[in-house]
């Protein structure tokens, strides 16, 4: 069996966008690129469902991944002070 060819990211928007303006039938679509019509249909579903998270505020979507990196820092740095101070007190237990 032949292994199916990758397609990149830019060649699927082409293809999903020129099946969004809909002036081409699927087959037409399909004989131009070289693809099946389902695979257009797929990429075409894609473009509509998931086009709004273009215009998402890129600000929001980083807080939602969780900590920023200057959180991050901070954190190191609290934990550093309470190991040292842990290990100031573990030395006057000894």
């Amino acid at each position: 069996m032949g292994r199916k060819p990758v397609h990149g990211s830019s060649f699927k928007a082409k293809v999903a966008l020129a099946a969004a303006r809909g002036d081409k039938t699927l087959g037409e679509l399909a004989r131009r690129f070289g693809i099946h019509p389902t695979q257009i249909s797929a990429w075409k579903r894609q473009l509509l469902e998931r086009s709004s998270e273009l215009f998402e505020d890129g600000r929001r979507r980083k807080s939602a991944l969780g900590p920023s990196e200057q959180e991050l820092y901070e954190e190191i740095g609290r934990l550093k002070v309470e190991l040292d101070w842990l290990k100031k007190k573990v030395a006057q237990l000894d």
